[in-house]
């Protein structure tokens, strides 16, 4: 495996974890909260699966191309869902979901 490519790849990881569990938490705020339970719900699966990813990629485990390819696939889905809400949180979810998807697909192939 490429190191800068894994590098890239946990960077990418832990700034999605961040921006998913900050969106999470803002969407619980909004006044609109019925209309965010699936984005909330997708920010906390996508934040799990980004953090598992990361730490299999740490430690240079023999799954990475497997949880890459599940990481790629939740970010998409989370990127897609965050994308449709016109809040700031929720459109910088979306892009840093965007960035670890591509970085996540790369390891995956």
């Amino acid at each position: 495996m490429n190191d800068r490519l894994i590098r890239e790849c946990i960077e990418a990881c832990l700034a999605c974890v961040t921006a998913c569990e900050e969106c999470a938490s803002a969407c619980l705020s909004e006044p609109e909260i019925d209309m965010m339970r699936g984005c909330i719900r997708l920010d906390r699966d996508c934040a799990d699966v980004c953090a598992v990813t990361a730490r299999l990629l740490m430690r240079g485990s023999d799954l990475h191309a497997q949880v890459c390819a599940l990481c790629a696939g939740a970010c998409a889905a989370c990127a897609a869902e965050c994308g449709q809400h016109r809040h700031d949180h929720c459109q910088r979810c979306a892009e840093a979901c965007r960035r670890c998807e591509a970085a996540c697909r790369k390891l995956a192939a």
